[in-house]
């Protein structure tokens, strides 16, 4: 579709925006929101009639890219049927989304609680393995996020969970492998895989292991900066959980559904936890949906004891109905194949040689159509671009380089001293080069404040 400005519209829009919205993690009178007039596969544009390249696909969630034909076909077939149904009742929809799931999660998680997106699949994941083991803690790591609500937020380790943080959540966290920034003075992948292994029993041992119901981990972090753990790290984690008899949680709200190039980043790791969240790419977020995969274990404690816990809005029609046509996609375009094929042959080729080129890249790191570009002020002794947590004039180099992005046609999704590239999975080689070459132009700017 071509763009048709309309920049009266978009005046209207903005105006009624900043006038009564009230927007997520923003101080509100500091924020310029771009008022958007249509989108489509890979690209969305504003009412002036600029295009954009989504390297941040929405939020991480436009897995399969904006309005696939069969997808907004199915949600119109499904309002036209049955709009809405309570919980309580088996849909066709809801059984058929959660049928389509189990067939693809790892091991014997086949049960599916659905929830309305990925911050209380964390929550109820979390209950249910405090309830199956009867223990209140839970241990999660620094670099993570895993929702804004209130437990999902406080297992949370980065800046976002400190305003947030009463201290008496039942939260530990500990430090989970990442190379380029070990906290365990590691050389080598081995030798970093190792001493977090090690750190993370000794906080188990320190902690007491029978308080602890739940370990939870994204299988690959997400907006802390995309770091797949090494060889062994998950395997080594699920020993630990059997050994202690703690619950093993792997997020998978945004690596999952083909972001890594395969159905869930558990996958690549050959390890099946015990519960498993996912949202964002089970429908392309093209409607609300998450939820939790559950293992028969868990799955027991509540077949004749009530679970206590459950939204109205669980397994929504609509939102099932878009969860069977995305995955239905993915599978009839080969979506998961496209992502993991596009992502070795042009996104991580791409990304090195313009590494070797921009001395304000210090790492590149990803899997799949999943990839984080860390940014530094000196290659050598690794001093990020800002400090961490920048906010306002320190944080004007990252600031800097979003703009450039910007203005040459890519929407860049940045936090803190990383940009990450996550287009759709389903993304294009001619589109990925498109935003390779944007991103060699920002960089540029970047390279601008190194020393």
């Amino acid at each position: 579709m071509t763009p048709q400005p309309n920049p009266e519209a978009g005046a209207a829009v903005k105006a009624a925006d900043r006038a009564h919205v009230f927007h997520s993690w923003s101080a509100q009178d500091l924020i310029d929101p771009p008022a958007i007039a249509g989108a489509e596969g890979s690209y969305f544009w504003d009412y002036d009639g600029k295009r954009y390249l989504d390297f941040a696909s929405g939020l991480v969630y436009t897995n399969i890219g904006y309005q696939h034909p069969k997808v907004v076909a199915a949600i119109q077939e499904q309002a036209a049927e049955l709009a809405t149904f309570a919980p309580a009742f088996a849909v066709e929809a809801r059984s058929e989304a959660a049928r389509l799931i189990a067939e693809r999660t790892p091991g014997d998680l086949d049960k599916i609680f659905f929830t309305n997106g990925g911050a209380d699949a964390v929550e109820h994941a979390i209950r249910m393995a405090r309830l199956h083991t009867g223990r209140p803690k839970v241990l999660s790591a620094y670099r993570s996020y895993h929702g804004g609500t209130q437990q999902a937020v406080n297992v949370t380790g980065d800046p976002r969970r400190w305003p947030s943080d009463s201290g008496t959540a039942g939260v530990v966290h500990f430090w989970a492998p990442f190379l380029y920034r070990s906290r365990f003075y590691a050389e080598t992948e081995e030798q970093e895989c190792e001493r977090a292994l090690e750190h993370l029993e000794t906080t188990i041992a320190f902690e007491g292991p029978s308080t602890i119901a739940a370990i939870i981990l994204e299988t690959v972090p997400g907006t802390a900066g995309i770091m797949v753990p090494p060889p062994g790290y998950l395997a080594g984690v699920r020993e630990l959980c059997d050994k202690y008899g703690i619950v093993f949680i792997l997020d998978e709200v945004m690596a999952g559904f083909g972001r890594t190039g395969e159905w869930f980043a558990a996958d690549l790791f050959g390890v099946v936890p015990d519960l498993m969240t996912f949202a964002k790419g089970v429908n392309s977020g093209y409607v609300p949906l998450g939820g939790v995969a559950i293992s028969g274990k868990i799955a027991e404690t509540f077949g004749k004891r009530v679970y206590p816990g459950g939204l109205t809005y669980s397994g929504h029609p609509l939102a099932c109905a878009a969860a069977v046509a995305t995955i239905n996609v993915m599978a009839e375009e080969g979506v998961v194949e496209n992502a993991k094929r596009l992502g070795a042959e042009v996104v991580e080729p791409g990304l090195r040689e313009l590494a070797e080129r921009h001395p304000s890249v210090g790492d590149v790191r990803g899997v799949g159509m999943f990839w984080a570009v860390e940014l530094v002020k000196n290659r050598e002794t690794r001093e990020p671009l800002v400090p961490y947590n920048a906010t306002g004039e320190a944080n004007a180099p990252m600031a800097a380089f979003a703009a450039a992005a910007k203005a040459n046609g890519l929407w860049p999704f940045v936090n803190m001293n990383r940009t990450h590239v996550v287009p759709p999975c389903n993304a294009t080689a001619a589109e990925l080069k498109e935003g390779l070459a944007a991103l060699d132009a920002a960089l540029s700017v970047a390279d601008e404040y190194t020393e």
